[in-house]
């Protein structure tokens, strides 16, 4: 048995001994096998270490003779190489030059940003883009690129709006979601660089810099006078709807609206984001832990209708299964959108009804 730091943790990997949460709920039992999924759902919880054992097992090979790959580049690979997305990326890199420069002069600085100004930018990415499903995508094919704090509340701040059209909220609404997204993890530009850098185990003092990112990020946006919501955004993201979050472990509605909002779409940006442990994780297996976990942790109407309208957006996306069979996601289960209907050559699987068989990977 060895004690592994979180961000060394590897799918096969055999738990020694239970994982408990820091309101001492038990998260993964002792001999639990570790997947992608489950170290993604260690994330959830801020599990720092976990004891291990040192077995590990071979993947599932696959059983279905009858099976053949389909051939030519799929739907993904051939957004990567389009005009559309390689403009996409390029506006992407431009916005997070001006978006890190502007809130690095005002940590640095104390020259006020303006929320207003900094989202023009985006919200012409959304419009060029022409649905809420293009960005979707172009984001999912952009997970291996860059995984800076700066490249990460960009993503928020896109999935935001998308996510607050969803909910029907109306354009101010929008606009300030997105502008919550910006600057909602200012405050880690107060923590130093060598602490979020960190692979090795942190120390208590260190998890409690890092956690103090919340309070330092509402102090500079109550410094620099920007709307309240943002400065809850700040401060609140790391609250959880059935109170086990920081700062104040507060719960429901007490919790500020945009900043419930921001507290999902940073969960799932960061679930699908690549690790130095694993690659960017599939949104459906995402979606799978926010099942299993996030119903109670989320606001039920936000994340509800989040898992809904994602894993509709990947209907007809070519998938890698988990037993290494490529197939297309013909059909959503609305009872369980983490387990879609897959077709594989000729055959249809519903995954709702194959509990061995996951989405791994959306190519």
């Amino acid at each position: 048995m060895k004690k592994v730091s979180a961000a060394k943790l590897t799918p096969g990997m055999i738990v020694a001994s239970d994982v408990i949460s820091y309101d001492n709920r038990t998260i993964l039992s002792k001999g639990t096998e570790l997947t992608a999924t489950l170290i993604a759902r260690l994330e959830l919880y801020g599990i720092l270490t976990v004891n291990v054992e040192d077995k590990k097992t071979e993947a599932p090979a696959i059983t279905d003779p009858d099976y053949n790959a389909p051939e030519g580049p799929s739907y993904m690979e051939q957004m990567r190489s389009s005009e559309r997305f390689v403009e996409f990326k390029e506006e992407f890199d431009n916005q997070i030059s001006s978006f890190s420069f502007a809130l690095s002069e005002m940590v640095g600085k104390n020259v006020t940003a303006d929320p207003a100004e900094l989202i023009k930018g985006p919200l012409d990415m959304i419009k060029k883009a022409g649905s809420t499903g293009s960005v979707l995508e172009m984001l999912h094919v952009m997970r291996d690129y860059d995984d800076s704090t700066f490249a990460h509340c960009m993503n928020v701040s896109l999935l935001n709006y998308i996510v607050a059209g969803w909910l029907g909220w109306s354009e101010n609404e929008k606009e300030l979601a997105m502008e919550c997204g910006l600057f909602f993890d200012i405050g880690k530009l107060k923590v130093p660089h060598e602490i979020l850098e960190k692979t090795d185990v942190i120390t208590p003092d260190e998890r409690d810099i890092v956690q103090r990112h919340a309070e330092d990020g509402r102090e500079i946006i109550d410094n620099h006078g920007l709307d309240p919501a943002i400065a809850n955004a700040a401060l609140m993201h790391h609250e959880r709807f059935d109170g086990s979050g920081y700062p104040f472990g507060i719960s429901g509605d007490k919790i500020d609206k945009y900043a419930r909002l921001v507290a999902l779409t940073d969960s799932y940006d960061a679930m699908t984001s690549a690790r130095p442990y694993r690659e960017a994780m599939c949104p459906f297996r995402a979606v799978e832990i926010f099942e299993e976990e996030g119903l109670e942790k989320y606001d039920p109407d936000m994340v509800l209708t989040f898992l809904k309208n994602v894993t509709y957006t990947y209907v007809q996306n070519r998938c890698v299964l988990s037993d290494g069979r490529i197939g297309t996601i013909i059909m959503i289960n609305p009872l369980r959108y983490s387990r879609p209907v897959v077709q594989v050559g000729n055959k249809y699987l519903d995954l709702s009804k194959e509990s061995t068989l996951t989405v791994e990977k959306l190519i």
